[in-house]
């Protein structure tokens, strides 16, 4: 689609686009005709369980694999062809933080710029800059191996922006964090792409991580697109909605259990003294509420609210989504590939430019 472009205006190109892109494993299809556009500027989430596909389809787009057959441009620039220049707009996290822990916070961002060609004065200043942003100046001179699995997050993050990245693969970054940290890593890629304009694609196994980020979704399941928009047209798409209700009395749980059944003519869901059901008709609401006022029931929460992306994963796939924490050995990826380094703008990655002297690492030198 972009092959033919000569003027490049980071405003209107995609950040993504790939048209049947497919990766294989021996027998094993990691991608089976993937097609995605990511508009500059958003965030773009890649959501299913380990094994959908998705840590493949950040890898070909970051060129540390190459595609078996399709297309994808990343900012303009094929990924087979012009990988050197992929990799000077894009930066990775992913889903195990990758710093040396041996090294203070402030190394580990003073190794990675020497890498990218940043003189040491650059290079610390940036360092400055990064630790200041993630809230880590504090622990700038310890050892990574005292900081707690947020604050390796974010130094890892932080280490994928030292080279200003235009677009960041974000590779299940919440993977083994508690709540609190994975609020904290929320904030900061809302921050990304809301004040520096960074174009985020995140894979993630979250529902609610998706739903709290992503303008957009790609539900991905067995190599293959099933389902893409927005969380809420992700959600409208089921066409069913959640009836919830509570009794002001615990000992009215019955009558509420007999209303809604009747009304529906479906067994609800109880779980403690809330009942619920699917409902595919908005008019569920008010005969429920009227069976409910003949019996007697006071209500103490009637609601009727749109499906979560649960349900709506549920009902693409015909099976749950992975439980929350669930992740991934450190020998594959989620789809059975072999396991690769995380890489940051600028590294080398196995592409047929290889031998392009601007693909190439500047050694890290003393001064």
């Amino acid at each position: 689609m972009l092959a033919g472009m000569t003027v490049r205006d980071e405003q209107t190109i995609p950040a993504i686009v790939t048209e049947g892109l497919v990766k294989r494993y021996g027998e094993t299809t990691a991608l089976a005709g993937v097609d995605l556009e990511v508009p500059a500027g958003t965030v773009f989430g890649l959501l299913g369980p380990n094994g959908a596909g998705k840590t493949t389809a950040v890898r070909v787009l970051a060129t540390l694999v190459r595609p078996d057959a399709g297309t994808a441009f990343v900012g303009g620039y094929d990924v087979r062809h012009d990988g050197h220049r992929v990799r000077r707009l894009v930066g990775l996290t992913g889903q195990y933080a990758s710093v040396d822990e041996m090294l203070t916070g402030t190394e580990n961002l003073l190794m990675i710029g020497r890498l990218l060609g940043l003189s040491r004065p650059q290079a610390k200043q940036r360092a400055r800059e990064l630790l200041a942003e993630f809230r880590l100046s504090d622990s700038a001179d310890r050892s990574a191996k005292t900081y707690s699995g947020g604050m390796r997050r974010r130094l890892d993050l932080a280490a994928s922006l030292v080279g200003r990245p235009r677009l960041l693969f974000l590779d299940e970054p919440t993977t083994g964090l508690d709540p609190r940290s994975r609020n904290e890593m929320w904030e900061v890629v809302r921050d990304l792409v809301g004040v520096h304009g960074v174009t985020v694609l995140l894979t993630t196994q979250y529902l609610e991580e998706a739903d709290q980020l992503a303008d957009d979704i790609a539900v991905v399941d067995h190599g293959r697109i099933i389902a893409q928009g927005s969380p809420e047209e992700l959600k409208r798409q089921t066409g069913a909605q959640t009836l919830a209700v509570r009794p002001a009395a615990e000992a009215d749980l019955p009558l509420v259990v007999s209303a809604v059944a009747a009304v529906l003519d479906t067994s609800p869901e109880v779980a403690g003294t809330l009942v619920s059901a699917r409902v595919t008709d908005p008019a569920t609401l008010p005969a429920v509420v009227r069976r409910l006022d003949d019996a007697g029931v006071t209500v103490g929460e009637i609601t009727l609210r749109s499906s979560s992306l649960d349900e709506v994963f549920l009902a693409l796939t015909g099976h749950p989504a992975e439980p929350a924490g669930g992740g991934t050995g450190t020998g594959t990826g989620d789809d059975g590939s072999p396991a690769a380094a995380d890489s940051p703008a600028g590294t080398r990655s196995t592409s047929d430019d290889d031998d392009d002297p601007a693909a190439r690492i500047p050694a890290a030198t003393r001064s």
